[in-house]
């Protein structure tokens, strides 16, 4: 990958941003050390210089093992493990917000300068490992043409997927390297008209009623107006048949990941959260998501404590504000979350994994990894354990950038790099090849080794489909 020039005034910009002194606190857990407000003309910048894997791979704790089961992807963003144990990747980057000036002009190049310069995919890819071996030997288009897709889920033989501007539905038969409709059913739109924040995530309720959305705000707080945040920063609870939705919590400024507890059913998120008052300033966490509750956003952050820079004040919204459950450090930029099982270990049975995509707007960069945060009874407990490293060196040099993260129930960790625009597999060493939950059938569409492609694509006669599993969810 090559690194974009930069022009003098933005480099500038950089070296300014970066003379300001910073605390090194972690700001882990259920009580994180908050500094005072720190405010200047451009907050400190720090992004990632970008460079090829080469014979390098990411690092994990002894006993386990990674490799690259795809690569060359157009942006891989968010994965779902299917029943039979295929994955299907989402592709694509959208965005249509204009600059707010000075600020955008000055900070928006500096930021794509540390991403992937491939194009938008807009797809989703299907990969398929079909005796288990964790080599994944066939890789298909499942559905292009999409809107920057995000989140997904499956619920029966109906697969959901979150574009920037709707929330869209598949029919899925097990075993389908292909969507058997070009064009996808609309479920819902969802808010679009600047879309800042982009990525809508997703996943699916316990019992398969509900699809729960997250939809990121339009401005770091509130700069574009109010009219711009109308049915932003929230949760969205859709009926995942009629497409009928209510605002299920608030005041969460970009929800990037979500995912249901198993056993409790409870919905968690990892949220990010606002910049420009400071490089401890604000944590980005991770939190259970409560019906009907507010997160303080833009009024007040974590908790209650009053963003002066909101006007009008509202006291009666910090005063309800609700404070999170579990701190991940400021500007980590958490972009994936999924609940571990027993097929990762003791160490890591219980809690949640968490990528971290990676600060840009801080002089000493912070997040770049996968961490794993420790439950106990059904909650965070402790600090955060390095999972997947070496994303990024000391000198800048960086790799990959870690976003979704998805437990595959055959035992491995799946996560999608889109820097390097690659998907990892992190799985125990010795453990014992895995079989499909349930076979997938022969399908026409894939070829054998060697083999050209058939001149038409086309859904394989299918037998008729078992009893509806719960639902997989994902972002």
């Amino acid at each position: 990958m090559k690194r974009l020039a930069l022009p003098a005034a933005l480099v500038l910009a950089v070296v300014l941003g970066g003379c300001n002194p910073e605390p090194a606190s972690p700001q882990y857990g259920a009580q994180p050390e908050l500094p005072e407000p720190r405010r200047g003309l451009l907050p400190a910048m720090k992004i990632a210089d970008p460079a090829g894997w080469g014979d390098r791979l990411p690092t994990v704790p002894d006993g386990f093992e990674v490799r690259a089961i795809a690569i060359d992807l157009l942006i891989p963003r968010q994965t779902l493990v299917l029943p039979n144990g295929d994955i299907l990747v989402a592709e694509g980057r959208g965005g249509n917000a204009p600059p707010l000036k000075p600020k955008d002009v000055i900070a928006g190049p500096i930021k794509a300068a540390g991403t992937t310069q491939v194009e938008s995919g807009n797809r989703l890819t299907l990969l398929r490992d079909a005796d288990g071996d964790g080599d994944y030997e066939v890789q298909t288009v499942f559905a292009e043409n999409l809107d920057a897709p995000y989140g997904l889920a499956l619920i029966g033989n109906d697969l959901y997927v979150a574009n920037q501007d709707a929330v869209v539905r598949f029919d899925y038969q097990p075993g389908q390297t292909q969507a058997r409709a070009a064009t996808p059913e609309t479920l819902t739109e969802l808010p679009s008209e600047i879309n800042h924040h982009w990525t809508k995530a997703m996943t699916a309720s316990a019992d398969g009623r509900f699809l729960y959305v997250g939809i990121g705000s339009n401005s770091n707080i509130t700069e574009r107006g109010m009219m711009a945040e109308q049915d932003r920063a929230m949760v969205w609870e859709i009926d995942a048949q009629s497409g009928l939705h209510r605002p299920y919590a608030t005041g969460l400024r970009n929800p990037t990941a979500l995912a249901i507890q198993p056993g409790s059913g409870q919905l968690w998120a990892v949220v990010n959260e606002r910049d420009e008052i400071g490089p401890d300033l604000v944590p980005d966490y991770l939190t259970s998501v409560r019906e009907g509750g507010f997160y303080g956003w833009p009024w007040a952050y974590w908790g209650q404590h009053v963003d002066t820079r909101v006007k009008p004040e509202n006291p009666e919204k910090v005063a309800a504000s609700i404070t999170p459950d579990y701190s991940l450090g400021a500007h980590v930029a958490a972009l994936g979350v999924d609940f571990s099982s027993q097929v990762m270990g003791p160490q890591f049975a219980d809690g949640a994994f968490v990528g971290m995509h990676g600060s840009w707007n801080r002089s000493e960069p912070v997040g770049y990894k996968v961490v794993f945060v420790p439950f106990r009874n059904g909650r965070p407990a402790g600090d955060p354990i390095d999972f997947v490293t070496g994303f990024r060196d000391e000198d800048g040099t960086t790799r990959g950038r870690p976003v979704g993260v998805t437990v595959d129930p055959r035992g491995a960790l799946i996560v999608a790099d889109d820097l390097s625009n690659t998907v990892w597999r992190v799985s125990r060493v010795g453990a014992a090849p895995a079989t499909p939950a349930t076979p997938a059938p022969a399908d026409p569409a894939v070829p054998a080794a060697g083999e050209a492609p058939p001149a038409a694509a086309g859904d394989p006669g299918q037998t008729p489909p078992p009893p509806a599993p719960p639902p997989s969810t994902q972002r």
